[in-house]
């Protein structure tokens, strides 16, 4: 049993583990910016321009609700294809940032790898060797 949580311990605090968790939490948070930008934002300016239509509330009725007075009896059957639109755009805006949050990274990476590195030191006995050829230049 020890050894199962040891093994579970190492692979729980791997970074790619950590980095996963952390991408899952932040993207988690972004997609409810997304969608209120979308909710809240874009489909109220679209629906304007098509006619004041709310897409959320765009369905077709397979079977209307049956009532008793003030009562529901059975509720509606309802397909929702406005919803399913204002998901879908959602979804599509979030790709959309995710991509270009993507190729902005990997821009930044590129700019990084094309930096110059540094010149490895030479090994102790070529600067041994420097030394000694700089010394004896400076006796003659």
């Amino acid at each position: 049993m020890g050894n199962f949580l040891h093994e579970f311990k190492q692979f729980a605090m791997r970074g790619n583990v950590v980095d996963m968790a952390v991408g899952i939490i932040i993207g988690g948070a972004f997609g409810k910016i997304v969608s209120s930008v979308v909710g809240d934002i874009i489909m109220p300016a679209v629906g304007l321009l098509v006619g004041g239509v709310n897409f959320t509330d765009l369905k077709i009725v397979l079977k209307h609700a049956v009532m008793e007075g003030d009562k529901v009896i059975t509720p509606a059957v309802t397909i929702n294809y406005g919803n399913f639109l204002q998901v879908t755009l959602d979804f599509i805006i979030i790709a959309f940032a995710i991509f270009l949050m993507v190729k902005g990274m990997n821009a930044l990476n590129k700019k990084k790898e094309e930096a110059p590195a540094a010149p490895a030191a030479p090994p102790a006995d070529v600067q041994l060797l420097t030394e000694i050829r700089d010394l004896l230049k400076e006796k003659k």
